[in-house]
């Protein structure tokens, strides 16, 4: 047996990166779900839309939204919804950065129809939870591509237009989402990334137990963000709580809900595998997979190096290490062409495996090859630790 290290720092997810997703989507979750319209016709457009982004059909939600701002032209929400499109087609691909513009343009419009309405009425809730959102939404963006600055300065200016909106309207489960989420990781991220403790100085103290509870409450009876709710949830028992059981139960339904979001596809994969699914997992790679090959919406590379990653971990797991060696082999190859930055969680650990298995396979010359190759990256999930541990005394011995 050996240690299954946690597929979601495998996807290497930086920690300030998170820090600062983790409270602008605070502003973002609390415009996002709020419907404030009393037009059936419009909330039913709304929700129908919000689906479709959900489930990748980007013009179909699109046209949901231009119907918004048809029925409704002074209402912030249809040119929201409609940059949610483009954050959704930058979140199935990060590294690509050609949605950037539009995404932002589409923000600055919806802040220009809330300043129309809040030079009206200083009070009006729509208006200052849409701007408050599309800044923090803005700000998130920025925290991806890793501009802190411009990503602080938005959560700076978001935050106290967002208290406001919520003290006009605090019984309201769709934003109990946004607080759940902060209150959460306002605890969470400075206990396990000390460096960020000096920024929290402007944000409010959070309460881990309290944002899962209120997060527990939004997916259940949330009007409009029970999905964004289940979906952090899924998140956090993965990721921090480890209770991939639970994960495991939320990331099958959403995924049944929404079959062609490959986000919620490759969540169901990483918690079988977290629990040692084995057969299960291999039968959800393999389809992600299959999906790469007909160049299916979102299925792109790094989606394909996971799987790759995982499907070598069954192989080696159930001891067919000649299989496990061509899927580690072909994650590495992607992840020649993927690591911009160097080698990522998927090329260490591939590397890290190889060596494992030519131990195994009684090959110790190229095992301790690979193990100098893992000492010669950076360290990575106690990947030295790992190899130095292999060069003295072999796997499996």
């Amino acid at each position: 047996m050996f240690n299954l290290e946690s597929p979601s720092s495998i996807v290497n997810l930086q920690s300030h990166k998170i820090f600062f997703s983790s409270i602008l989507f605070l502003f973002y979750v609390l415009n996002v779900e709020a419907q404030w319209s009393s037009d059936s016709l419009f909330n039913v457009h709304t929700q129908r839309g919000i689906n479709y982004v959900y489930d990748l059909q980007f013009e179909n939600a699109r046209k949901e939204f231009k119907e918004l701002i048809r029925l409704q032209p002074d209402h912030p929400a249809g040119h929201f919804f409609l940059a949610t499109i483009e954050w959704e087609r930058i979140l199935i691909d990060l590294d690509n950065e050609s949605n950037d513009e539009r995404f932002i343009t589409l923000l600055e419009k919806t802040i220009d129809v809330c300043d129309e309405r809040l030079d009206k009425n200083e009070d009006d809730v729509t208006a200052l939870f849409f701007k408050g959102g599309a800044i923090g939404f803005r700000g998130r963006l920025y925290a991806n591509r890793e501009d802190w600055v411009k990503a602080a300065n938005d959560g700076r200016i978001a935050l106290p237009i967002v208290q406001q909106a919520y003290k006009l309207a605090p019984a309201n489960y769709d934003v109990l989402l946004g607080i759940g989420i902060y209150n959460y990781y306002a605890e969470l991220i400075p206990e396990q990334y000390p460096f960020v403790k000096p920024l929290m100085i402007f944000f409010p103290d959070g309460d881990r137990a309290k944002g899962m509870n209120q997060l527990r409450q939004a997916s259940e009876k949330a009007n409009f963000a029970n999905i964004e709710a289940s979906y952090f949830l899924m998140q956090l028992l993965f990721q921090y709580e480890k209770q991939f059981g639970n994960a495991l139960e939320i990331a099958a339904r959403l995924h049944e809900k929404f079959p062609n979001n490959v986000v919620f596809h490759r969540y169901v994969g990483r918690c079988r595998a977290a629990l040692g699914h084995w057969d299960e997992m291999t039968a959800e790679f393999d389809s992600i997979l299959s999906y790469v090959s007909i160049g299916k919406l979102g299925y792109n590379k790094n989606v394909e190096r996971e799987a790759h990653y995982y499907l070598g971990l069954s192989e080696m797991q159930n001891g067919r290490h000649d299989a496990a060696l061509r899927h580690f082999y072909k994650a590495d190859d992607l992840s020649r062409s993927l690591d911009k930055n160097g080698p990522s969680g998927f090329m260490i650990m591939s590397n890290l495996r190889v060596g494992m298995i030519y131990d195994a396979q009684s090959k110790r010359e190229y095992a301790i090859k690979q193990y100098k190759k893992v000492l010669d990256m950076k360290e990575y999930q106690d990947s030295h630790k790992s190899a130095e541990k292999y060069l003295k005394t072999p796997y499996g011995k």
